[in-house]
């Protein structure tokens, strides 16, 4: 299973997860939910998703560290301010938000187990191995930040 580890890129998983639930919401109409405002709160929680991921994303440019979650090993500065205080993977949240909105946008039961089967894949396959290439390159440094900051929210 380590074979997976870093391998597909999180755009690609959001991708992949996605297309399975719109896929799941229509070959299982049957599973579909109606709550009043849903795609409006499905569009609210994909657009907050968008700015979560984005901050996220600015904040490692202006450290000037790779944004590249593959590369986790080209890091070159420890981000823990910002929104990197109260989550340690504010781009992988959005991802989720994104996920959600989607997930509620398409009022499918599915489509949100599905939200649980990525955050499983992400926390395996991406984050524990990055968690353990920081680990390795900002030592104390990163583990006093895994004490003091959760992984999700």
């Amino acid at each position: 299973m380590n074979a997976l580890e870093l391998k597909i890129p999180p755009p690609w998983q959001v991708i992949i997860t996605a297309t399975a639930m719109y896929g799941v919401s229509k070959t299982l109409p049957m599973l579909q939910f109606s709550v009043t405002g849903s795609k409006w709160l499905g569009m609210g929680f994909g657009l907050t998703g968008l700015s979560v991921a984005a901050m996220g994303v600015t904040q490692f440019k202006k450290a000037q560290t790779t944004v590249n979650p593959q590369t986790p090993e080209n890091a070159t500065h420890l981000v823990t301010s910002g929104i990197y205080q109260y989550t340690r993977n504010p781009m992988y949240v959005g991802l989720f938000l994104i996920l959600l909105g989607w997930a509620l946008y398409l009022s499918h039961i599915l489509a949100l187990v599905l939200l649980a089967v990525f955050i499983s894949y992400m926390t395996r396959f991406q984050i524990l191995p990055e968690e353990r290439v920081m680990t390795q390159k900002f030592g104390d440094k990163y583990r006093a930040y895994l004490a003091r900051v959760r992984r999700w929210v």
